[in-house]
């Protein structure tokens, strides 16, 4: 089987963080974000994954090649020279994605993380017998997205109402989807939109179905998002009791620490923090709800919560971080300077506080 995921653009909405890698290879939970996804793909059977991208290449490439050979599945690119919208991809990289087998395919946004139960899925394919299946979640604020009308007991997917009014329903496309090759057909090589040019026309036909989500689902391409979803992803690890959530006295709540990471004495960590390869925590610091990035050093009795600190960035001791505070690579925070929101680039350093959100330069 083979998979197409569309990493799409320069990922402007999770700067400073893209400014230095792209957006997929931005670590969630200790690992680049594409990866939970080419993880789950290898794990039902997907051989070849192909990433439809229109920025860096060869970066995104390079760094695949090393999990290429470790999970044992081809990784390839298909390079956009023009955005060409959620649908356009799929008919550039259509002879990458059709064989002679004539099987189906998954298409997958890149910033979605989940819990990709894609063996149910495949199994949903096979049943309904139609040419497209769509995953999708349930939200409480319906009217933000586009909702999929459907009928509940089938799955079959009546139609898609763009960020209703009245209330419709409250499944949204979750941007994970299973096609038959024959789709391939119905899409021109242009900039053009799967949800609003492909799937309408599919469910008219009634050929479109949809499968409610189990489990949790997050759309992480930005900040606040990103610290909600990381919550989730730890509260699926705690329910599946993984050996990977840290123990101790010092943690509270849902952690993960890299194994090289060194925490002093005397911390509180937690709830639903990450700390990354490498990291240092000196004595006294207290985290939660935060994601410190490989090779940080966090001084004795500094505060962080709501915020993520970028690779190899340093805050000062009896420094206080929050409210969405993202710290680009190597950003030096002083000794006992606050940062109420702020949005720092790579290689600054911050000596006097941050009172209000705003983006340093």
């Amino acid at each position: 089987m083979k998979a197409l995921i569309l990493v799409g653009g320069f990922g402007t909405r999770l700067r400073p963080l893209t400014l230095s890698v792209p957006k997929p290879l931005v670590e969630f939970a200790n690992k680049p974000m594409i990866l939970h996804q080419i993880e789950a793909l290898k794990a039902v059977g997907v051989t070849e994954v192909v990433l439809a991208i229109n920025y860096q290449p060869e970066v995104m490439l390079n760094f695949l090649k090393e999990f290429e050979a470790k999970l044992g599945i081809t990784i390839t690119c298909s390079q956009e020279t023009e955005p060409l919208g959620t649908a356009g991809p799929l008919a550039l990289a259509r002879d990458k994605l059709i064989d002679e087998s004539g099987e189906p395919f998954f298409v997958l946004n890149s910033d979605v993380i989940s819990e990709y139960p894609f063996k149910e899925m495949i199994e949903f394919h096979k049943v309904h017998g139609g040419e497209a299946s769509i995953m999708v979640t349930k939200v409480d604020e319906p009217s933000k997205y586009g909702v999929v009308v459907m009928e509940e007991s089938t799955g079959q997917v009546d139609k898609f109402v763009e960020k209703p009014k009245l209330f419709v329903g409250n499944k949204i496309n979750a941007g994970i989807y299973l096609l038959n090759p024959s789709v391939l057909d119905r899409i021109e090589l242009r900039p053009t939109s799967i949800e609003k040019e492909v799937f309408p026309k599919i469910a008219a036909e009634k050929k479109l179905f949809a499968m409610v989500l189990p489990g949790f689902w997050m759309d992480i391409g930005q900040p606040r998002d990103y610290i909600t979803g990381l919550r989730l992803y730890l509260d699926s690890l705690r329910k599946k009791a993984s050996p990977k959530l840290a123990t101790g006295s010092h943690i509270v709540g849902n952690v993960l620490v890299h194994e090289t990471a060194k925490i002093g004495e005397g911390c509180l960590i937690g709830p639903d923090v990450a700390i990354g390869p490498g990291c240092v925590v000196e004595s006294g610091v207290r985290l939660s709800r935060c994601t410190v990035m490989r090779g940080v050093r966090i001084k004795k009795h500094a505060c962080i919560s709501s915020s993520i600190i970028g690779w190899h960035s340093t805050v000062g001791q009896w420094a206080r971080v929050e409210n969405m505070t993202i710290l680009g690579e190597d950003v030096h925070v002083c000794d006992e300077i606050y940062s109420n929101g702020g949005v720092v680039l790579p290689h600054k350093e911050i000596k006097s506080s941050i009172l209000k959100p705003e983006i340093v330069m």
